[in-house]
């Protein structure tokens, strides 16, 4: 699986429960999310705008997407809600690896450039650098309905929290191209 088969892949609705460790605190915390993801062309206007923005040539891109969320933590009343606008560039001598561009970052509230690299098994490894802190996180479907995605968030200073999320496609996927790509991530190695 390539990047662009993995963004489309992920296109559509989820539902997303998260379980959270505090490390530092020895605590857990549940959330839970409704996310939108929607693909976006490589030419589209907002890939291209974000492309600018980081001085990256946008015809170096190769797939967008808008992701929208809507969701609680338990231990806070407050909604949490946003959206953000990705694209991917690959590196022009492995394409299965290269920069995320992203609107507006999870773990800070800022413009961030991170890197990709898709595994052989049809996982995805983001990396990000952020100004105060590090994120890894991998993503690989289960099934086409169902994507897991664990993280790792370390803060400059010693504060870790690591995260199991379970997400939930709500609905259907185009289901020929879906089941395709979940028999080539699941199919025993030759």
């Amino acid at each position: 699986m390539n990047i662009e088969e993995f963004f489309e892949l992920s296109a559509g609705k989820w539902f997303s429960h998260r379980t959270s460790h505090h490390l530092a605190f020895k605590q857990s915390e549940d959330g839970k999310s409704d996310i939108v993801i929607e693909m976006l062309a490589a030419d589209h206007p907002e890939v291209i705008k974000l492309c600018q923005q980081y001085e990256i040539e946008p015809s170096t891109a190769s797939c967008g997407a808008r992701v929208t969320w809507n969701g609680t933590m338990e231990w806070d009343e407050e909604k949490h809600q946003g959206s953000t606008v990705l694209a991917t560039v690959p590196n022009a001598d492995n394409p299965d690896e290269g920069k995320l561009l992203r609107e507006m970052g999870y773990a800070e509230k800022a413009p961030v450039a991170g890197s990709y690299k898709m595994g052989d098994d049809g996982a995805l490894t983001l990396i990000t650098e952020y100004e105060t802190m590090w994120s890894e996180e991998r993503l690989w479907f289960a099934s086409p309905n169902l994507r897991m995605r664990v993280s790792v968030l370390k803060r400059f200073g010693g504060f870790s929290m690591a995260s199991f999320t379970s997400e939930i496609r709500m609905g259907s996927t185009p289901a020929a191209k879906a089941a395709e790509a979940a028999n080539a991530v699941n199919a025993p190695a030759s």
